[in-house]
């Protein structure tokens, strides 16, 4: 079981170092207060759940017309996509032109059919992990639910087998070994947003902390 507290702090304390800033980086696409790596980096809870292609599944439920719950075989029958783009962690870091292959969640989600009452969604992950998004978020182009990075499958560090990618947002809101989609008609803080990082998460914004809007 891992030092949950450090584990926290610990994150929290790479967030936060420096104070927001307004001087944009050379490069427009770095938003402010990031630094470009190419190294991908493996931030996590300190949790590699036991999870592989042969045991992974994911579902999608709630406010839905129809409740879909996919094996390996089923996801990977799915038109498969691949797409192009820059991942920004809150940690400080930003990775350009990471080439993603997966499913589109807006895929998935047409084929759920979301209620009219469905207006975010609950993000879950086989290591316990949750965090909160709009639907509308998971609707744009560049979402996507992958399997391969680069050409290849995820490892485990980085989420595999499968894991969200979300562009538009810090990387925390880009759940690892994804196991369910719940869509709600409330907005419910996951496990970051509820110890105090932005409920939005977006890096152009610098929106690490809820504070942040005080600023």
């Amino acid at each position: 079981m891992p030092n949950w507290t450090k584990l926290i702090e610990g994150k929290i304390a790479l967030a936060k170092r420096g104070k927001k800033s307004s001087k944009p980086n050379e490069n427009e696409r770095i938003p402010a207060g990031q630094k470009q790596v190419t190294n991908f980096p493996v931030l996590d809870l300190g949790i590699r759940p036991n999870v592989n292609s042969s045991n992974w599944s994911l579902r999608i439920f709630g406010l839905v017309e129809q409740e879909i719950t996919l094996d390996w075989m089923a996801f990977r029958n799915l038109p498969q996509i691949e797409d192009t783009s820059d991942f920004h962690c809150v940690t400080r870091w930003s990775q350009l032109d990471m080439i993603w292959e997966g499913v589109s969640a807006k895929e998935l989600l047409i084929r759920a059919r979301p209620l009219p009452l469905a207006k975010y969604v609950m993000l879950y992950g086989y290591d316990g992990y949750t965090t909160n998004l709009p639907l509308e978020a998971l609707l744009d182009d560049d979402v996507i639910i992958a399997h391969s990075v680069y050409g290849k499958s995820i490892t485990s560090e980085h989420g595999g087998p499968v894991r969200l990618v979300v562009p538009k947002r810090y990387a925390w809101k880009s759940a690892k070994w994804l196991k369910a989609i719940e869509l709600q008609s409330n907005d419910k803080p996951g496990f970051w947003e509820s110890r105090g990082y932005h409920n939005e998460g977006f890096p152009f914004l610098e929106q690490r902390f809820s504070e942040d809007d005080e600023l």
